[in-house]
């Protein structure tokens, strides 16, 4: 009897043995598994949004800007269904930047712009229909002046494009604040055989959240092009007009949109000191 004690005692020995070992290769399995698990940081470079490229060192400042000007005069200019057009107008508006590197391939800034428009349009007629049930509309003067002036916060990570540290793109993450001033003068009949006019005076202020990504390449190396545009924006505008210094109106808007913003197409050098 007391052999076959023995004997059991042996066998659950021998079992207990031969299940460990069986344990062991799957502990060890599981082990480099978890080792071959990349961490967030790892699996943020795999797919591309870090990089060991220096492409914009810690440290370093960033000035650039854009400026552009265009105009416009039209002398009996047709377009659709507007005839006889007499109009003369500019457009110029200029936007410096400075940013910081705090960090490698990342910088913070601040942007400003300015912004002024005139449109002086003299004549132009509306037609629809023709004969006597048509309906004509006429413009003889209408003359308006326009100042913007935008301050921006923005966020720029930028992700290297192979290892020649000459191009990037980047996902500009921006904070604006726009005021205007507007300013009209039109004609509004004649009264007693004057001519009346009439007047308006508006002002607003606004906010916007938006995503401007892009890409820069470097021209030497100091030099950089940027081209950037728009693709989603939140904002907010709040206009306060006064016509004929007597009357007074206010309109409120928002607006989100995920979209290409073609208007927010921008074009500009910077220097990396």
């Amino acid at each position: 009897m007391k052999k076959f004690y023995t004997l059991i005692l042996l066998l659950a020995t021998t079992l207990c043995a031969v299940a460990q070992e069986v344990d062991r290769p799957e502990q060890s399995t599981q082990a480099e598994k978890s080792a071959m698990q990349p961490t967030p940081n790892e699996a943020r470079k795999l797919r591309g949004f870090t990089s060991d490229t220096n492409f914009v060192p810690k440290g370093q400042w960033i000035f650039g800007g854009t400026a552009s000007y265009s105009t416009h005069h039209n002398n009996g200019y047709k377009l659709a269904i507007i005839d006889d057009i007499d109009s003369e107008g500019y457009t110029v508006k200029v936007s410096p930047m400075i940013a910081y590197a705090p960090w490698k391939n990342m910088a913070v800034g601040l942007r400003f712009s300015y912004g002024r428009s005139m449109l002086s349009l003299d004549n132009a007629a509306l037609a629809f229909g023709e004969g006597d049930t048509g309906i004509n509309i006429n413009v003889d003067f209408y003359h308006q002046v326009k100042h913007s002036y935008t301050g921006t916060l923005f966020w720029r990570p930028y992700i290297p494009l192979g290892h020649t540290n000459r191009f990037a793109i980047f996902a500009e993450v921006q904070l604006n604040f726009t005021t205007s001033q507007s300013k009209l003068v039109a004609e509004d009949g004649i009264i007693d055989g004057h001519q009346n006019y009439r007047g308006r005076y508006a002002n607003s202020f606004g906010g916007s959240l938006a995503l401007q990504p892009g890409i820069v390449a470097f021209l030497t190396n100091n030099t950089a092009i940027e081209l950037s545009i728009g693709v989603f924006g939140i904002g907010y505008e709040k206009t306060n007009q006064v016509r004929n210094q007597i009357e007074k109106g206010s309109v409120v808007s928002s607006d989100m949109n995920f979209k290409v913003n073609l208007l927010s197409i921008g074009f500009g050098f910077s220097f990396y000191l």
